[in-house]
């Protein structure tokens, strides 16, 4: 299935800076989506009924859903977090008191907290197809079976795409394991292919990687109408030299799905920090998300490992934020843990509802 038909309305979008976004999400969320065995995905429901304006805010009764698509009176911002010690090692013992959170520099009182995430997981897996990658595809497809296997758990679900000089849904969300494997067989080096489905953004420059694309599309159309934890976990030596949509329209996109970018970033071991590995931190530390470099086949399998550590062995803070204004901005957030020499992951922001 290609994205075309998928994305026929990015053309509008992109040139509108996204001022419309809640209400498309808001019209999908309500729209039944077919996966392509012509199972239908129902209707998205809402994670909170609209609270009347005199009434104060009820407390959750288990992890809120994504803030994106809450259009009540009262709006939780949700935070995932990990925590890890000087030797990277996961912290899991960590209470409430021990975090504060912060929004635009003001701290915020934390209304829910857990460490037992059972939300379930939306994520996509998204390999490099081009010809940077011909050597070590093999090895992608095997690592990412073994991750689908490992990671999955009853209600998650998964898409697989790939990206080179187009952007390719090999499965779209689906429940089933099996079918998400046979899609990343089915992922082939295309580098010198011609574009299949020119036209599915503005074009900016010449042909060549769609990375930014391929993230663009990913969240803004298949990631933000879905419900609860959203991450993406990137198989790429992160450069790109075709793309229509900037890194910046990539960003904007994944803050306001809600979704987290994990990169597995591909290189070889005479590479330095450059383009790739600077684009690769820039968007993963923007989403919350980690940057894991790979060389090998081991290596490939081994920081699949610790990706699906990450998603299986998170906090979650929940907070209603002092700011109440719905005016679309992007409030910055930052964490705070109170014990020595750890390090925190956890997303920079969140735009706020415009209504």
């Amino acid at each position: 299935m290609r994205l075309t038909s998928i994305a026929a309305g990015i053309l509008t979008l992109a040139f509108a800076a996204y001022p419309a976004l809640n209400a498309i999400e808001s019209h999908a969320a309500a729209t039944p989506v077919k996966s392509p065995q012509g199972t239908p995905r129902g209707p998205m429901s809402s994670p909170g009924s609209p609270q009347p304006a005199d009434a104060p805010p009820a407390p959750p009764q288990g992890p809120p859903a994504s803030q994106q698509t809450i259009q009540s009176q009262t709006t939780i911002v949700n935070v995932f977090v990990t925590v890890r010690d000087k030797h990277n090692a996961i912290i899991p013992d960590l209470t409430q008191s021990d975090f504060k959170v912060y929004e635009d520099g003001v701290e915020q009182k934390v209304a829910y907290f857990t460490k037992e995430v059972d939300m379930p997981l939306s994520f996509g897996i998204m390999m490099d197809t081009s010809g940077s990658m011909y050597n070590i595809l093999s090895a992608e497809k095997d690592a990412a079976s073994d991750f689908i296997e490992s990671v999955m758990r009853k209600k998650d679900e998964a898409m697989v795409m790939t990206f080179d000089l187009d952007v390719n849904l090999l499965a779209d969300f689906s429940e089933d394991p099996r079918v998400l494997e046979r899609a990343i067989r089915r992922a082939e080096i295309n580098a010198a292919g011609p574009m299949v489905t020119p036209g599915t953004v503005p074009q900016r420059g010449s042909m060549g990687t769609n990375l930014y694309d391929a993230v663009y599309l990913a969240c803004h159309d298949q990631l933000a109408t879905e419900a609860g934890r959203k991450a993406i976990v990137l198989l790429t030596d992160a450069e790109d030299n075709g793309s229509k949509m900037t890194e910046e329209d990539a960003i904007m996109a994944a803050q306001r799905a809600d979704a987290v970018m994990h990169f597995l970033l591909i290189t070889d071991a005479g590479a330095t920090e450059g383009y790739g590995p600077g684009v690769a931190s820039k968007m993963a530390q923007e989403t919350g998300g980690r940057v894991l470099v790979v060389r090998n086949a081991k290596g490939l399998a081994k920081a699949f490992k610790e990706i699906s550590e990450e998603m299986r062995s998170q906090y979650v803070l929940g907070y209603y934020p002092a700011n109440t204004r719905r005016d679309g901005a992007f409030r910055r957030i930052k964490v705070e843990v109170a014990r020595p020499d750890v390090k925190t992951l956890a997303r920079r922001g969140y735009y706020a509802p415009t209504r």
